[in-house]
């Protein structure tokens, strides 16, 4: 049976109703592709963890659809500090309440703090297949020169408001092509989506690259 787990306050850590089911590693198939691009994100300090920063917590994670369910595999909880993941540091979402703010899943280790906003992206557009969240002070600080779109500052990244603010910009088809978007309330939070875990990294490191031209 899923055990309720409880929801903290602080920063960097689970803000909704998570129903969590042990299970066994994931398969290393469904994986390649996420570690590959995790690996690469991890080196260039997009994911990562950092005592100077975010109050010493880990940051960013990634997600792929689980087709052909509704599920998606997502990085777990406080993985960062990881310099490579394997079947053991994924969960399975298998729901997601966006509005009730309830997340189901399994797996060997919680999902990621972030699986509300990687459910809202994959619910309102079954395009998305792929989802890299960073942290990134160039882009989150660079959002307005560089055309990405920003969500609200007042509201908190895992949250169900987050999720409507997915929810909103996906209304804007100018701001939903850009593939990107930066979250105004979550600070140097970056969120990459696409077709393909190829589509997903390019359009991120386009735009980093933008941003660190843009500063010489």
């Amino acid at each position: 049976m899923p055990v309720p787990v409880p929801v903290p306050e602080q920063e960097g850590v689970t803000k909704f109703d998570l129903r969590f089911t042990p299970a066994p590693p994931l398969l290393s198939a469904e994986l390649c592709e996420l570690n590959a691009w995790r690996k690469l994100l991890w080196q260039l300090k997009l994911i990562g963890q950092d005592a100077s920063r975010y109050h010493g917590l880990g940051f960013g994670n990634l997600s792929r659809r689980q087709l052909p369910s509704q599920h998606f595999i997502i990085s777990g909880t406080q993985t960062g500090h990881l310099p490579e993941l394997d079947g053991r540091h994924y969960a399975t979402v298998t729901e997601a309440d966006t509005r009730a703010n309830r997340v189901l899943a399994e797996g060997p280790m919680a999902p990621s703090s972030e699986a509300l906003t990687h459910a809202m992206l994959y619910q309102v557009d079954t395009s998305v297949q792929f989802i890299f969240h960073v942290h990134s002070p160039a882009l989150w600080h660079g959002a307005a020169d560089l055309g990405i779109p920003v969500t609200n500052p007042t509201v908190a990244y895992g949250t169900p408001a987050m999720a409507e603010e997915v929810r909103r910009l996906s209304a804007d088809a100018a701001a939903w092509r850009t593939g990107i978007f930066a979250m105004g309330g979550h600070e140097d939070g970056i969120v990459a989506f696409g077709k393909t875990a190829e589509e997903t990294g390019i359009i991120l490191l386009q735009y980093l690259a933008r941003a660190l031209t843009a500063h010489h």
